[in-house]
C-alpha cells in the first residue's frame, strides 16, 4: 500500500524526469523560456519567504535582481570569472545588500515597508546609470557576456547547458528552503507574521529573523539575476525597472502565498502569460494579460497552488467516502 509520502516522492521524481527530457524535445528558444523560468522560481521563492512566510511586503524585489545580475557581469566581464563562481558572489552581494537594508526597515509595516521597497526598486536603475560608476556597469549601454558553452563531456548546446545548470541551482535552492522553512527559523518566521506579539513572548527576536529573512530572500533573488544575467547574456538598468519588481509580486501571489511549489507555477505564469496575451491581441496584451489575471484571482483566490492543494484533498475524501446504499 503507497502512502502519501512515497505519492510525492514519485511525483516529484516524475516532474524531475520530465524537466530533464524537455530540452531535448523543444526548441532552443523554448528552452531559454524554460531557462527563464526556472530562474523566476528562484527569485519568487525568496520573495515569498519574505511576503509569503515572514509577512514583509516587498515592491521592490527587482532591486536585488538587478544587483545580483550586475555582480554577475561585472565579475565576468571585468574580472574573467567563470559563470557559476559569480552565482555565490552574487547571492552573498545581495544577502549583505538585503540585510543592511532590512535593519532600518525594521521599524516599518506594512504599507510603509511596501513603500520603502518600492522607492529602492524605482530608484537603483538611475542610480546604475550614474556617470561615475558606468566604467563598471557601461551606463545606460549595459554590459554585454558571452553565454557558456558546454563542456566537452557534455554533447549539448549553450541553451541546453544553461538549463540544466539552472535546473540543478534551482534544486539545490528549494531544497534548502524546504529544509529553512519546516525547521525552527522557518517557524519563527510563520509566527512573526502571524502573531509578532505572541511570538516576542515566546522568545523570538523579531529583529533578528526579520533582518535574516530580508538577508536569505535577497540572497535568492540575486542568484536568480546572477542566472538571469548569464541566459539573457546582457544587463542594463532599463532592463530592471519596477515593473520587474511588480511582476514579482503577481507571480507569489498567482502561485500561491506560503507555498514553496507556488514559486514554480508563478513563474509559469509571469514567463508565458504576457507571451500568450500579446498573440491573442497585438494592439492591447497588456489588456488581454489583466484579464488572464482577473480570472486567475476569481477562479483561484489562494493560487494555483493552493488550488491544487484543496482539489487533492477534495478528491482523497471523495475517494474515502462509503458508497451510498442501493435501493431497495
Amino acid at each position: 500500500m503507497t502512502t502519501p509520502r512515497s505519492r510525492q516522492l514519485a511525483g516529484l521524481a516524475l516532474l524531475l524526469a520530465l524537466a530533464c527530457v524537455l530540452p531535448f524535445v523543444v526548441s532552443n528558444y523554448r528552452v531559454f523560456q524554460l531557462t527563464l523560468v526556472l530562474v523566476y522560481a528562484i527569485a519568487l521563492l525568496g520573495l515569498n519567504m519574505l511576503t509569503g512566510y515572514n509577512g514583509q511586503i516587498s515592491l521592490g524585489h527587482g532591486a536585488f535582481y538587478a544587483i545580483g545580475a550586475y555582480t554577475a557581469a561585472i565579475l565576468m566581464d571585468k574580472a574573467g570569472l567563470p559563470y557559476w563562481a559569480t552565482l555565490p558572489i552574487a547571492g552573498a552581494v545581495c544577502a549583505v545588500a538585503g540585510f543592511l537594508f532590512g535593519l532600518p526597515a525594521l521599524r516599518l509595516e506594512g504599507l510603509y515597508l511596501s513603500l520603502a521597497t518600492f522607492a529602492l526598486g524605482v530608484a537603483l536603475p538611475q542610480i546604475l546609470k550614474y556617470k561615475g560608476i558606468e566604467d563598471w556597469t557601461g551606463g545606460a549601454q549595459g554590459i554585454v557576456i558571452n553565454k557558456p558553452d558546454a563542456p566537452d563531456w557534455a554533447p549539448l548546446s549553450p541553451d541546453q547547458w544553461l538549463y540544466f545548470v539552472a535546473l540543478a541551482v534551482t534544486l539545490l535552492m528549494f531544497l534548502f528552503a524546504w529544509n529553512l522553512l519546516r525547521g525552527r527559523i522557518g517557524r519563527a518566521m510563520v509566527a512573526i507574521r502571524d502573531q509578532p506579539v505572541a511570538a516576542q513572548a515566546m522568545g523570538v527576536n523579531l529583529s533578528r529573523v526579520k533582518a535574516l529573512t530580508f538577508a536569505v530572500s535577497a540572497l535568492y533573488t540575486g542568484v536568480a539575476g546572477a542566472l538571469g544575467a548569464i541566459a539573457i547574456q546582457f544587463v542594463a538598468p532599463d532592463s530592471f525597472s519596477i515593473f520587474l519588481s511588480i511582476s514579482f509580486v503577481v507571480g507569489i501571489v498567482v502561485g500561491g502565498l506560503a507555498s514553496i511549489s507556488g514559486a514554480l507555477w508563478g513563474a509559469l505564469f509571469i514567463q508565458f502569460v504576457p507571451n500568450v496575451a500579446d498573440q491573442i491581441s497585438k494592439a492591447a496584451p497588456w489588456a488581454i494579460y489583466g484579464v488572464f489575471l482577473i480570472l486567475f484571482m476569481y477562479v483561484m483566490p489562494t493560487g494555483v497552488a493552493g488550488f491544487l492543494r484543496i482539489a487533492i484533498a477534495r478528491w482523497r475524501r471523495r475517494r474515502s467516502l462509503p458508497p451510498p446504499p442501493k435501493e431497495t
